[in-house]
């Protein structure tokens, strides 16, 4: 017995060891091997683009499609008795909430807002509440805002219904979470640009498509986090609850969801947060609202007006974020004194209360004469930093300048190189990444994805898109992790930064691409600036937890054994915090990615530029071809980027 025992531990550990040094060469062995096929395919095959001779021109078939949808869409029984009928009911909520609040008028809007973050989140956030919504109509932006807030609420409550339901079915069964998980995983990586294509061919341009594409987008977090709570409940208490008789709805109702609210209200925080950056972006395709006066005043290059409607966007998604947060945060303390509907009782009076005393003072909108206007001051400023700032600026140049050289050393290089590779080789290195840091699955979703890119004959645009991304991803992580890397080692740096991330990481991506623009013009390098700022906050919130849970105890180890704070950082903890970091470019990657295909609209070119052309004049052809090879680009980054972890033995 003794001797069997002792056969099969030397047996397993000769496994574990032969697997580990596979491991260990795996990198080698693909490499040599990608060399061997690189040179092969440099006699067989030879250079060049992607070559005609394998693409496929689906600008004819989509665009009799388009044009189908278009003369039928008035006449055929799908959009008269579905489509149409699912078009009126989102018009219909959506202004039957915004003429509610405009019966409300702006102090009962700012009493309701002020009274739910009392009752949830106490007095300050109150007063942060009611200080947001005042300055939305001081800028003169309250009719905007109360556009948005409209078509928000009606696309949240979509969106939670919606992914609640679909992540109850993936929470109770594991057949529908399978099946559910690949597409919530590819939809996570999709640039909000790729969901506005396939509603407008459908809906049109205008406030039905906006929600729609709004409700897809914002509804996936949900999902998701509703899936994750009902799978992780506690396995004690739902032993308990069956051993009790409990049929399986009740211990649906009285088990697993109150065991699962954290992850609800979570979901409910990213729904609203995603759903308010998708409502913003969706002016594009008509949404109207805060959204629409950004994009109209960025498409005409005014800043000033620009920022009057994008200072309330942020304001709404500090506060909104701030509200749904504190409500998950107050899970689990110890209950307010009286019944529960006391509370919500006086906000309902609150707000009853405000409105009918500002419409019996003839106040019910906002004053002309209370507003301010800062498009004007604000377009000042910009003229003085154009005159001098943008160059000429002694030593180190203008921020004119400093666009102008990042496109010329660093962006036209990335791009020229990519473009001038041969594309088997392009496809050969793609397949190395994703095979080094991957599984041969996650190999071959990333080639097919990119092998799709030049079927759909948009190689050379998918490429500058590219070009930018990488440039984005190699600034965003050079700062980020060294930022990341100081707050981890300072506490104080942490605490500085902590509102910074905060407030950053709450912003929704429209509105980055405001001060890049009044600093650096238009073009591919405010595009990739806008970027950078949005990825940081990610980035360095990722790399700070991934340093800071590094043990403790291996940290007094290397120090008592005499290594200084550089040893301990090099050797210590990065490689410790490997996974934090490979995380950490991931997130990079797709953030990245997602702000350079909306820089399009400020001249960033490539495949964002055909998405906006498709929208604007109608060719949706063009741009449901963009839009397709959007996704399939960060499809392919995700993929090969994303650690995936490796089984390992025996009926792994």
């Amino acid at each position: 017995m003794t001797a069997t025992v002792s056969t099969a531990r030397t047996t397993g550990l000769n496994a574990s060891t032969t697997a580990s040094s596979f491991a260990r060469h795996r990198t080698g062995v693909v490499l040599v091997g990608a060399l061997a096929l690189l040179i092969l395919g440099a006699f067989l095959i030879g250079g060049g683009t992607w070559p005609k001779s394998l693409t496929v021109d689906l600008t004819g078939p989509l665009g009799d499609v388009s044009d189908w949808i278009i003369d039928n869409r008035d006449t055929h029984p799908l959009f008269l008795y579905f489509f149409g009928h699912i078009s009126n009911a989102v018009v219909l909520s959506v202004r039957g909430v915004y003429l509610v609040l405009l019966a409300a008028g702006w102090a009962g809007v700012t009493a309701a807002a002020g009274l739910i973050a009392w009752r949830v989140a106490g007095i300050r956030l109150a007063l942060t509440a009611v200080a947001a919504f005042i300055l939305c109509a001081l800028l003169g932006m309250w009719v905007p805002t109360m556009q948005t807030l409209a078509l928000m609420v009606v696309a949240v409550l979509a969106s939670v219904i919606l992914g609640a339901l679909l992540g109850l079915a993936a929470g109770l069964s594991d057949r529908v979470f399978r099946s559910l998980r690949p597409v919530l995983d590819t939809m996570q990586v999709m640039p909000a640009f790729a969901y506005l294509l396939p509603v407008v061919l459908v809906f049109g341009i205008g406030v039905p498509a906006a929600v729609l594409a709004t409700v897809v987008y914002a509804a996936p977090p949900m999902a998701r986090l509703t899936a994750l709570g009902l799978r992780d409940a506690d396995a004690g208490v739902m032993e308990a609850a069956a051993s009790l008789g409990a049929t399986a709805r009740q211990r649906l109702l009285t088990a697993r969801l109150p065991l699962a609210r954290k992850e609800l209200l979570l979901g409910l925080n990213q729904t609203i947060m995603m759903a308010l950056s998708m409502a913003v972006i969706a002016s594009v395709i008509g949404a109207g609202g805060l959204g629409d006066r950004v994009y109209q005043a960025l498409a005409s290059v005014d800043v000033g007006a620009a920022l009057a409607a994008g200072v309330p966007i942020v304001l709404l998604a500090v506060v909104l974020d701030r509200v749904t947060a504190a409500a998950g945060n107050r899970i689990g303390t110890a209950p307010q004194a009286g019944p529960a509907w006391s509370g919500w009782a006086v906000v309902a009076a609150g707000t009853v209360g405000a409105a009918v005393v500002a419409r019996l003072a003839s106040r019910p909108t906002w004053p002309d004469a209370w507003t301010v206007g800062i498009a004007e001051p604000v377009n000042e400023a910009v003229g003085w930093m154009t005159d001098h700032l943008y160059s000429g600026v002694p030593v180190i140049g203008g921020t004119a300048d400093w666009a102008a050289h990042f496109t010329t050393w660093i962006l036209d290089p990335v791009r020229d190189g990519l473009q001038w590779l041969p594309w088997w080789a392009l496809l050969l290195l793609v397949a190395v990444l994703a095979m080094v840091i991957g599984t041969w699955r996650t190999t071959l979703t990333a080639v097919l994805a990119m092998a799709a890119i030049g079927v759909l004959g948009v190689w050379d645009p998918a490429l500058n898109t590219l070009s930018q991304v990488l440039a984005g991803v190699a600034v965003t992580l050079v700062i980020g992790f060294a930022v990341g890397i100081a707050a981890s080692r300072s506490e104080r740096v942490e605490r500085l930064l902590r509102p910074v991330l905060d407030v950053f990481q709450t912003m929704p991506q429209f509105v980055y691409l405001i001060p890049v623009v009044a600093l650096f013009g238009v073009g591919r390098a405010p595009a990739v600036a806008a970027a950078v700022i949005y990825a940081l906050p990610a980035v360095v919130r990722i790399t700070t937890q991934g340093m800071n849970s590094v043990d403790p105890v291996v940290m007094e180890s290397s120090r008592s054994l005499g290594a200084t704070g550089m040893q301990q950082l090099r050797k210590v903890q990065l490689p410790l915090a490997r996974p934090a970091l490979l995380l950490a470019v991931n997130q990079g990657v797709v953030l990245v990615l997602a702000v350079v295909v909306i820089g399009g609209l400020v001249g960033g070119g490539a495949l964002g530029y055909d998405v906006v052309f498709g929208l604007a004049q109608g060719d949706l052809a063009t741009g449901l071809v963009a839009g397709a090879a959007i996704v399939c680009l960060g499809l392919m980054l995700d993929r090969v980027t994303q650690p995936t972890q490796r089984r390992t033995g025996k009926g792994a």
